[in-house]
């Protein structure tokens, strides 16, 4: 089960890093505009470069990035405690993986290098045992 959780750090950590690149880009392009005196060269204004105007830009655009970063971590956590559980029908026992339904066997077969087999917890066999001395007769097996 470790590769799995390996990936999904993995990916969390690509988000994130994504994220981080497109601030950053946001940042340079920022600087850039005074540096190349591209509104200048655009718009055909008068060359004054305005460093406290960059500054502001670079402060309130790192203000959301961590605002969006936090809330991006909080919902990549949230996911990956969500993707931790085993959806289990209530009925028949079958797992869902992947939007198909298998059975147990089936399902812990394709996920895991162990086989499967069949036995019984110690309570079944007590409730079995219990149940054999008083009817006679053998326990029926629980539906599949």
């Amino acid at each position: 089960m470790k590769p799995q959780k390996e990936k999904r750090t993995v990916k969390s950590n690509s988000i994130l890093w994504n994220e981080a690149a497109g601030f950053s880009l946001m940042i340079i392009f920022s600087w850039l505009t005074e540096l190349l005196h591209i509104p200048h060269l655009i718009f055909g204004e008068p060359f004054t470069p305005n460093w406290e105007r960059a500054t502001l830009r670079t402060l309130v655009i790192v203000v959301i990035w961590a605002w969006v970063y936090w809330i991006t971590r909080r919902l990549v956590k949230r996911l990956h405690h969500l993707e931790e559980f085993l959806r289990i029908c209530g009925w028949c026992r079958k797992v869902c993986d992947q939007d198909k339904w298998l059975t147990m066997e089936d399902y812990f077969n394709s996920k895991f290098a162990t086989r499967t087999t069949h036995g019984m917890c110690p309570e079944c066999l007590a409730k079995a045992v219990k149940d054999l001395e008083q009817t006679g007769k053998p326990p029926k097996t629980p539906d599949k």
